[in-house]
């Protein structure tokens, strides 16, 4: 009989600054993972809190990279990837509750679809209730205008989690909150985009992923807890700024010229009603944020010009052909299930290529 083949090594790379006591709740679920063959790895952002000695002193099999500064979560999970020596890498926010059993699932999906670039679980809120958690949900998708949304979250309206989502999908964005990743796209896609920061950066490393062919997937069968809010809480100035900056620069560095062009006066038409919104129910630092998004992003723009698409580049539409923003706050549909299956584009509606459409 012929001897299986060991399974591949995984490595979890875990970005910190701070959290030792995310770290003391969160860390020793991951490193009671089943899985055979797992490298753990601590990036530690020049954490003043002792977080790194505690991690030395309680898990010694756990490998520590030390960054002199904070170099937030791009260029912290970059730079510790030349110490990774999985197959599989795996980034994984320091706020997110695993089970036993969570990563075998996801690498035999990996390995049964080898045009899987990047796989995620289900990502549901810590509680009593099952109920998805805002950063991925079930799977993210894009509307014709860029905004995000998952399935099981739409803008702030959170979906309990009932089965109704737990059909193996593909997806266009997978959360970084618990990011599997093929080490080979990688080497041909690039890393996280440091300009970005933090924010929407999985978001671009996805929609890369596709441009070179590879795919997206959610996992169902996997389901993790994430705390969240660990780095800036929801409705932080600073959140909201990076997120319609760093929005604006996706959607310009990916989009072919032509399409960004049309798109962008629709955009801005909306971002304006969205500064509006929140000048007239007194959210000035958030109306203030967006104001300073626009011109930031209109200045970073020269930088990504030269990764912009090129007539001869594979194409990937955005996946919602519909306005989200029309959809949840004119017409009232509130969760995924509510859209309408023909708004989507084909790629975006498949389930694996094992199942039936």
């Amino acid at each position: 009989m012929p001897v299986p083949s060991p399974p591949p090594r995984v490595s979890v790379i875990i970005v910190t600054w701070n959290a030792r006591s995310l770290l003391e709740r969160c860390l020793p679920t991951v490193a009671a993972s089943t899985y055979p063959d797992l490298e753990i790895i601590l990036a530690d952002n020049a954490s003043t809190d002792g977080s790194a000695e505690w991690v030395a002193r309680s898990f010694p099999g756990i490998r520590i990279v030390r960054h002199p500064e904070n170099w937030a979560f791009c260029r912290g999970n970059n730079e510790a990837l030349p110490y990774a020596t999985g197959k599989y890498v795996l980034l994984l926010n320091n706020d997110v509750l695993v089970p036993p059993g969570w990563l075998e699932p996801l690498v035999a999906r990996m390995e049964a679809e080898p045009a899987l670039g990047a796989l995620q679980p289900k990502l549901l809120q810590v509680g009593p209730r099952a109920r998805f958690e805002y950063a991925g949900a079930a799977g993210g998708f894009l509307d014709r205008h860029g905004y995000p949304f998952t399935r099981g979250r739409i803008f702030d309206t959170m979906e309990d989690d009932e089965g109704q989502y737990d059909a193996a999908r593909y997806a266009f964005w997978a959360s970084g909150a618990a990011l599997l990743l093929r080490r080979s796209a990688l080497e041909t896609t690039g890393l996280l985009d440091e300009r970005f920061y933090m924010h929407m950066e999985e978001i671009d490393l996805c929609w890369r992923l596709q441009r070179h062919g590879y795919r997206v997937g959610v996992e169902p069968r996997v389901a993790v807890r994430h705390i969240g809010g660990g780095s800036l809480p929801q409705g932080d100035a600073r959140k909201v700024y990076l997120n319609f900056r760093n929005n604006l620069l996706l959607l310009y560095k990916n989009l072919p010229p032509d399409v960004w062009r049309r798109r962008f006066p629709e955009r801005l038409l909306l971002d304006g009603l969205a500064i509006l919104r929140a000048v007239a129910t007194g959210r000035l630092g958030e109306a203030g944020a967006i104001l300073r998004a626009y011109a930031d992003a209109h200045r970073m723009k020269p930088a990504f010009a030269a990764d912009r698409p090129r007539p001869s580049d594979r194409v990937v539409p955005l996946p919602y052909r519909g306005s989200i923003v029309v959809d949840y706050f004119l017409r009232g549909r509130r969760r995924f299930r509510d859209l309408p299956p023909d708004c989507f584009e084909p790629t975006a509606s498949e389930l694996t290529a094992s199942e039936p459409v």
